[in-house]
């Protein structure tokens, strides 16, 4: 990975590119920002640069050996950990190949992305104790080539207690020469002893003039068309993405929310019921997904009724249902509707009843509506 195919993160390259090359490099670094904001791309980008035999001022050469096999994850000093569906495997390294294969096609990819592509049922993983024994066998290990080790750690804050203590001790003093770089896109959820053990390092949303531009070249769309999209998606390279690409996903999220409206609307009881049924049978990401596009809609419908129509950023099917739907999200209910829905979703993730939940939620909706 080239620090030039990372999209923009200008200030965080020249940083990088500073220290390696004065040698002063923090043994446990945290990143911390969005997977869409390039997290996991600069971090690759970073390891390819310390690897590289014949840097530049400003980026890896790209064809000496190290460059190579950190561009093909194949680099034998470099180890990786992220999580896994404990009834799939306890650990990383047997679904290495497949992790290593949507990284490559998708640098910026998220969690979901990775569970669906590794378990039909959409079961939620994480980092286990086996994991983090599998981490400290590795680092025990010499290097094979005599230079730094290196441990990523993707989505850190799915790294269960048991987990994460094991990992204090090395994480504090590791062997020589050996560096961890941990990635997470929810701080909160580590470990305080965990964050006070590394340097954390901030990745911010990908500038608008930088996503505007890869967004251009790499889908050919307007300029004017990119800037309202790039709006919407808020640095977020993912988001973009589902934009531009209308995904069958997004389209399931803007049935379901439109059909919950209605219903709690009608105060369609039986109805009611029906749509938490469905809601309950979808993965536990799916619902997250759900609540987050639900929330997103309902601050469009703000926008709608109390700034420029101009700063709305939907599509033409969304746009055309809260022509009607907005007048019913006023100061009156907005509050208690985010944190109804904001309050599921952290409840969805710590594996709560989802058809109570989603019952539960119906008649919510019904009378935050009806509080208009």
């Amino acid at each position: 990975m080239f620090f030039k195919s990372v999209i923009g993160q200008d200030t965080l390259k020249r940083r990088f590119i500073r220290e390696i090359q004065g040698g002063k490099l923090a043994h446990a670094q945290l990143f911390q920002g969005a997977c869409g904001y390039g997290s996991l791309a600069l971090c690759l980008a970073y390891i390819q640069y310390l690897f590289c035999t014949n840097r530049g001022d400003d980026d890896s050469c790209g064809v000496c050996p190290g460059c190579v096999k950190i561009a093909e994850l194949q680099h034998p000093d470099v180890h990786f950990s992220f999580p896994v569906v404990q009834s799939i495997s306890k650990t990383s390294s047997p679904l290495f190949q497949e992790w290593r294969s949507m990284v490559k096609a998708q640098p910026y990819a998220d969690l979901t992305t990775w569970i669906e592509q590794m378990d039909p049922k959409m079961r939620h993983p994480m980092i286990s104790s086996d994991g983090s024994q599998e981490i400290i066998q590795k680092l025990t290990l010499k290097s094979y080539e005599g230079g730094y080790k290196v441990m990523v750690i993707w989505m850190a804050e799915e790294m269960g207690v048991d987990c994460a203590n094991k990992l204090l001790k090395i994480l504090e003093e590791p062997p020589p020469k050996t560096l961890f770089f941990l990635i997470t896109e929810q701080k909160q959820r580590l470990l305080t002893t965990i964050q006070s053990r590394t340097q954390a390092i901030v990745v911010p949303p990908i500038d608008h003039e930088a996503l505007c531009a890869h967004v251009v070249a790499r889908f050919s769309i307007a300029p004017s068309e990119a800037t309202t999209l790039c709006g919407r998606a808020q640095g977020n390279l993912l988001s973009a993405m589902h934009i531009v690409g209308a995904d069958e996903n997004t389209q399931n999220y803007r049935e379901w929310f439109i059909q919950l409206m209605r219903v709690c609307y009608k105060k369609d009881v039986l109805e009611m019921m029906q749509w938490a049924d469905d809601l309950a049978g979808q993965g536990k990401e799916r619902q997250k997904q759900f609540l987050a596009y639900a929330l997103h809609m309902f601050r469009q419908s703000l926008l709608r009724n109390y700034t420029d129509q101009a700063l709305i950023k939907t599509s033409e099917e969304e746009f055309a249902f809260l022509k009607n739907f907005s007048r019913f999200i006023t100061g009156n209910n907005i509050f208690d509707l985010h944190q109804s829905f904001n309050d599921f979703h952290y409840h969805i993730d710590r594996n709560a009843n989802a058809r109570i939940l989603f019952t539960n939620l119906t008649f919510q909706v019904m009378r935050s509506l009806w509080a208009a």
